[in-house]
């Protein structure tokens, strides 16, 4: 049964917002120091402070903190202290660890503006507490910022990554297709956007490899296919189309691929590539980027019953295309292909997809960079360079001509998924490239496609383990400079 009537959903961020502005309001002092400046600075201490820093062991070496006792007369009792890697150039976690382990209460950088370690100090108090009866508040801490523009800003993105988590660290009973629906739904309401879901017989007709993978599940756990639109009022008739797609597997089973206890522990997450194409297009409405919207979300539970999909059965895609099923485990293309399709309609400028997609991502690159493959070197360029700039780097991997022949079947247009084992996640690409069509101009639509984790197996400071967003502020990022806010 489903905990959500029973428990009370709390706010995955303070009701406070955690950046504010600075308008000489009370607030402890935090100064940040490296281990190479370490001991200049500390000469300035006296010696019962630099002693409390000895019994601290802190040695200015990055995310370690320290408490201190003021001066007489300096004003507040005590400081804190953070090392860094450079004071003069913080990076967006500078500040996390001061953020999950410093008192509640109101701080300001002693030197300085937090600049990107705002980020860090909002995404590290992320605490979900849904499922907890013993959960209790742990207080808000505050950092002050003179840079009063950049603040909305901050919050809206630290938000969005904390939107993916929420999604992602939800259970499948509550996060299914119907639950999926539900924050789309809420998001299309909140932006005065319109949201059209598609069930059912219309599903099979329209989108016959979603109906295909998701037939088999329970009821209550129906697929179906999310369609969000949205522009801004101003120029919404001239404005360039933006397309965002997200797999949304609710819950991954393997279908009659069955996957081991262990594969299936973590596939709540599975639509993770949903929670980023939410997240994403939230931002984009909540900015009133200047883009026609279409957010496509097929949202499907891959489960078992006598009407699974089987592997062997072929089934017509929304293109035309017949795809043969050679794995009932490499489900995610099949619903992405389907929603790309309907995307590509729409003649957009530019096309993201996100999706949990393959192991073999993982295998390459680990948790924290998503792979990232794309058309245009153009479009990579840029949405690297967004990544790099915000802590958010993506990994490109190719989508090599000469393997799209191991996707030939002798039945059917193509194969869903080779056995040889090789570039497995360069290969899924190639099989969503073929669902990816041309504008109406006849050019290749400009498209980018992220395999990523969604989550994190341990914890960093302001990254906690769960859920977890990668490629998403690479990709807001890169949007904002390529199309204005």
């Amino acid at each position: 049964m489903s905990l959500r009537p029973i428990i009370a959903m709390v706010d995955i961020m303070t009701d406070t917002a955690l950046i504010q502005a600075e308008r000489g309001q009370n607030a402890t002092d935090i100064h940040l120091v490296n281990e190479a400046g370490f001991a200049d600075w500390a000469k300035s201490l006296s010696d019962t402070q630099r002693a409390l820093l000895d019994a601290q062991r802190f040695q200015g070496k990055g995310y370690e903190t320290a408490i201190l006792p003021a001066k007489p007369g300096e004003g507040a009792p005590w400081f804190a202290v953070g090392g860094v890697a450079n004071p003069n150039e913080l990076s967006s976690w500078c500040l996390a660890r001061l953020a999950e382990v410093l008192p509640a209460g109101t701080y300001r950088l002693a030197d300085g503006e937090p600049g990107p370690a705002m980020h860090g100090w909002q995404t590290a108090q992320y605490r979900n507490l849904a499922y907890r009866s013993d959960a209790e508040p742990t207080g808000a801490r505050i950092l002050l910022t003179g840079a009063v523009n950049k603040i909305e800003p901050a919050i809206a993105e630290a938000q969005a990554v904390n939107l993916v988590r929420r999604l992602v660290d939800t259970p499948p009973e509550d996060m299914g297709p119907a639950g999926i629906e539900a924050e789309v739904e809420a998001l299309a309401k909140q932006y005065d956007a319109k949201l059209d879901v598609t069930r059912g017989d219309q599903l099979e007709q329209n989108f016959p490899l979603v109906h295909a993978v998701g037939r088999a599940a329970a009821r209550n756990h129906a697929p179906r296919m999310l369609h969000l639109t949205w522009s801004p009022r101003s120029n919404g008739g001239a404005a360039p189309v933006l397309a965002i797609v997200g797999k949304g597997v609710s819950f991954d089973s393997g279908g009659l691929d069955i996957k081991s206890a262990t594969g299936m522990a973590l596939m709540k997450k599975d639509m993770g590539g949903a929670a980023h194409a939410i997240a994403l297009a939230k931002l984009v409405m909540e900015h009133a980027l200047p883009v026609r919207l279409h957010l496509l979300v097929p949202a499907v539970e891959n489960a078992i019953s006598g009407n699974a999909l089987r592997p062997g059965d072929i089934v017509k895609s929304r293109k035309g295309l017949t795809v043969e099923i050679t794995n009932t485990d490499a489900e995610g293309r099949l619903i992405l292909a389907d929603a790309l399709d309907r995307a590509s309609e729409e003649s957009p400028d530019l096309m993201i997809d996100f999706a949990t997609l393959t192991g073999a991502a993982r295998v390459a690159l680990g948790p924290d960079y998503p792979a990232l493959m794309t058309r245009r070197s153009e479009t990579a360029d840029a949405l690297i360079a967004a990544g790099r700039a915000h802590d958010d780097e993506p990994w490109r991997l190719p989508l090599p001509e000469g393997y799209a022949e191991w996707l030939e079947s002798p039945l059917a247009d193509c194969i869903n998924a080779p056995k040889n084992g090789f570039a497995g996640a360069s290969v899924a690409g190639l099989f969503l490239d073929k669902f990816v069509g041309t504008r109406k101009d006849g050019t290749p639509i400009d498209w980018a496609h992220f395999d990523t984790y969604a989550w994190r197996p341990t914890a960093k400071p302001g990254r906690p383990k769960g859920g977890e967003a990668y490629g998403l502020r690479a990709s807001w990022h890169m949007l904002q400079a390529r199309f204005g806010a």
